[in-house]
């Protein structure tokens, strides 16, 4: 699908269809009303017949309105200005995309004037729109003997304001990089374990790197991560044929001496639970246990598109937790990369161990940030349910950066607290810590066990295991989460490089 900005008169622009909107109790939009006079009423009559009215969610399809260029004319209600949260816009975009999808037709025209979120941001109205118009075309045929059929839309065009443009522009190249990126966190987070697993994720990490100059790949094996002394991120990969692998994606946008900021994915491409085996029901969605080092591909990808003026380091932790002889055992003790021990209690707490070791790693970068990225906890379903990320971290400004940057990308997270008194449930008595701390505050402390890991950095820690794929029916699948909420937050730190250079340009 290719995007396009433009501007002109409404009704003089040729498409297959042009969609523009109405507010509750009928109030035409600038582009709807512009239609209007263009018909002579025609509209009006509809709304004054009351085959439409405007509410949230309304749609009518219509052919050959006299006086306009395009074919059709999807009329889309908007409702109430309450009415415009991203929950809303984002149910209007998924309504609209269903029935352009039904139409079958080649080329689209969106002119909603800004009426359709409650935020007046171009910017963040436009690349909403792209990215969400992109998602609901995804469609995953990789395993299946029929492919699926062509996507009959084409281009698919934006109207806005002549003095919007340039803000629309970028809008638009930001939306299409991230919602590649998100296309492939949900593709090889759908992938099953039988393909996807840990030298597979290496290998899409040297793809990635052959198609842009500015992505580095280092994979290390599991001789070269013993060296190291990564016992934990090991002793997951034991009980499996596959080998384990860490994976170092780096991107230099930025100067050649400015820090990275570090993404680190758990990978563990397949999670069986090991010797603490799962119960069988559902266990075939635990191929999506890497689904946060999809969304550091996902994110690295994006970021190489967006060519962003910093520095950025992505690791994943690749692994396949399986029961075999060789699999670790509850009561086994490791040595991890830090040195400090860690007493194994649950071998299905395996997300955690091969983290560690990865964050230990990227200590070596000497970082100006660390996040990680991982379908950790089922507690954290139980505290945020499907709908936030849960976000925990040893630095208040950080926290709040990765909030903000998921608010306006409207992938949002919620804060849960790191205080000392939940270290106390990882104590051990035949290690330096456990790998669990019981059934309270789970997600909490699966964080806690973290930080003893990330003292000489700022870090924060990103659970997305209520958020990283659905389990319902058709919409079963990886979601790309939370691809959008990292771009942001790198778009973020973009553009303060920007302004501090600008200010030392300026002598300020």
């Amino acid at each position: 699908m290719d995007f396009e900005i433009i501007n002109g008169s409404v009704e003089t622009l040729e498409t297959e269809c042009i969609v523009v909107a109405l507010e509750a109790e009928g109030k035409l939009c600038p582009s709807a009303e512009a239609i209007d006079t263009a018909a002579n009423g025609y509209l009006s009559d509809l709304i004054n017949s009351s085959d439409i009215s405007g509410k949230a969610g309304e749609q009518l399809l219509l052919f050959k309105v006299p006086g306009i260029k395009a074919n059709r004319v999807l009329l889309v209600g908007l409702g109430k200005p309450e009415e415009r949260k991203d929950r809303h816009y984002r149910k209007l975009i998924k309504g609209i995309t269903a029935t352009l999808k039904k139409s079958g037709i080649g080329s689209v025209l969106f002119a909603l004037d800004g009426c359709a979120s409650e935020q007046d941001d171009v910017y963040r109205e436009t690349r909403q729109l792209v990215e969400w118009i992109s998602a609901d075309f995804y469609q995953y045929d990789e395993t299946k003997s029929k492919k699926a059929d062509p996507i009959k839309l084409e281009q698919i065009m934006i109207k806005l304001d002549e003095e919007d443009i340039e803000l629309g522009e970028g809008a638009l190249l930001d939306g299409v990089a991230i919602a590649n990126g998100v296309d492939t966190a949900r593709e090889v987070g759908n992938l099953p374990g039988n393909i996807c697993t840990p030298v597979y994720l290496a290998e899409r990490a040297q793809a990635l790197a052959e198609e842009f100059e500015e992505l580095q790949v280092n994979v290390l094996d599991e001789e070269q991560m013993a060296e190291l002394g990564m016992n934990a991120l090991l002793a997951v990969g034991k009980g499996s044929a596959q080998p384990s692998q860490l994976i170092v994606i780096e991107y230099r946008g930025g100067e050649d001496d400015e820090k990275p900021h570090a993404l680190v994915g758990k990978g563990i491409t397949f999670d069986t639970g090991g010797i603490s085996l799962k119960p069988g029901a559902g266990m075939d969605e635990m191929k999506f246990d890497m689904c946060g080092a999809a969304s550091v591909l996902g994110t690295m990808e994006a970021l190489a598109e967006m060519q962003l003026p910093i520095n950025v380091v992505g690791i994943i932790a690749a692994a396949e937790n399986m029961p075999g002889s060789k699999a670790t055992k509850p009561g086994d003790i490791v040595t991890t990369m830090s040195g400090q021990t860690v007493e194994i209690l649950n071998t299905d707490a395996e997300g955690r161990l091969v983290l560690c070791d990865a964050l230990t790693y990227a200590g070596r970068f000497e970082p100006q940030s660390v996040v990680d990225i991982a379908t950790l906890t089922g507690a954290c379903i139980i505290a945020l349910g499907h709908q936030a990320t849960g976000v925990l971290s040893n630095n208040e400004e950080l926290a709040s950066a990765l909030l903000e940057a998921g608010d306006y990308a409207a992938d949002r997270g919620w804060p849960l607290p790191l205080w000392d008194e939940f270290q106390e449930q990882l104590d051990s008595n035949f290690a330096d810590i456990a790998n669990i701390g019981g059934r309270a505050a789970g997600t909490i402390t699966a964080a806690c066990f973290l930080s003893r890991f990330t003292k000489e950095y700022n870090w924060a820690h990103l659970d997305i295991a209520g958020v990283a794929w659905n389990s319902n029916g058709k919409e079963k699948g990886a979601t790309g989460r939370c691809v959008p909420m990292l771009c942001q937050y790198l778009l973020d730190l973009a553009e303060q490089v920007e302004i501090d250079e600008h200010d030392h340009d300026h002598g300020e």
